[in-house]
């Protein structure tokens, strides 16, 4: 029964170390293996097998971009302005052999690098160079960085920095420029738009004018249109009431001389019409002493119309 029980302890221990042995490589990771002390493979994404107790992983690590958010750094710039400037580091691990032995701690040597380089930068950049220059910054830092960090396995990505904070008195300054520049803008905006209502205003007026004045002379054009057609229809209504009147006396005349009248019937008819011209605007009249006759008759007709 006694052998039993070691043989059971036997094959668990047995099992248990051949378990151990095999191991399985998730996505993005490496393990670094050693024997017996001294760095042997890198294994990468699958299924390994180790040699037991001679064998073991010396490190799992990390194969995802990482981001690493270091706290603000005191940097003084070339005209002795100190501020604080926290930076943001986005690095990979590209050699999991080099990362594992090239440097102790690397997170902590990336920092203090950081710290260094961007002093070094920051010195050689004034106050308001260095304010608005975040992009140089950035790439000035991501290229250091990534030459100095290449022997330990790691390649950074890019360097941003997440808040430059100047002196509060500078800072306080600062608000009082932008402050005096965003009133200055917005004077500037109130004057333009005055200006440009001042002109649709008087673009209105003389838009206004301009129409007033078409349409005072469209009405004259048609009053004067209207004058001249009424005294065009005044006087061809006259003339066409004369040629009627003439025509009429024509006619009356045609129509005794066919119906035979004789010359005491012409004589009245004469006188008649003497008459009705002596109601006109004739000033003179000739009226013949012999008005037996219709030749004395015309010869003073004649004299009228003369006059």
């Amino acid at each position: 029964m006694f052998g039993i029980i070691i043989f059971i302890i036997f094959l668990l221990l047995v099992l248990g170390a051949v378990s151990s042995c095999v191991k399985v490589v998730p996505q993005a990771k490496a393990y670094v293996v050693e024997r017996l002390g001294a760095y042997r493979v890198t294994w990468s994404t699958g299924l390994h097998f180790k040699m037991p107790f001679i064998e073991r992983v010396a490190r799992k690590v990390n194969l995802k971009e990482q981001v690493v958010d270091f706290p603000p750094q005191p940097v003084i710039t070339k005209d002795n302005v100190t501020m604080s400037i926290d930076t943001v580091i986005f690095f990979q691990i590209t050699d999991p052999k080099l990362f594992a032995y090239g440097v102790e701690s690397p997170i902590m040597a990336i920092e203090n690098l950081t710290a260094t380089t961007l002093r070094n930068i920051i010195g050689e950049m004034e106050l308001d160079e260095t304010l608005t220059s975040r992009e140089v910054i950035n790439a000035k830092m991501s290229s250091a960085l990534d030459i100095a960090t290449d022997p330990w396995g790691i390649k950074v990505n890019r360097v941003e920095l997440k808040n430059i904070m100047p002196p509060a008195a500078i800072q306080e300054a600062m608000e009082k420029q932008m402050k005096a520049e965003r009133e200055r803008r917005e004077s500037i905006l109130i004057a333009e738009g005055e200006k440009k209502s001042t002109i649709l205003v008087a673009e209105g007026k003389k838009e206004s004018a301009i129409l007033d004045a078409e349409a005072e002379k469209t009405a004259a054009i048609l009053r004067a249109e209207a004058e001249k057609e009424k005294m065009i229809k005044e006087a061809e209504g006259q003339a066409e009431a004369i040629l009627k009147v003439q025509q009429a006396n024509a006619d009356g005349i045609r129509f005794l001389k066919e119906a035979g009248a004789d010359e005491s019937v012409l004589t009245l008819k004469s006188l008649e019409a003497l008459g009705t011209l002596a109601n006109g605007n004739a000033t003179k009249i000739v009226v013949p002493s012999d008005l037996q006759g219709l030749a004395g008759l015309a010869t003073s007709l004649k004299e009228i119309i003369k006059e």
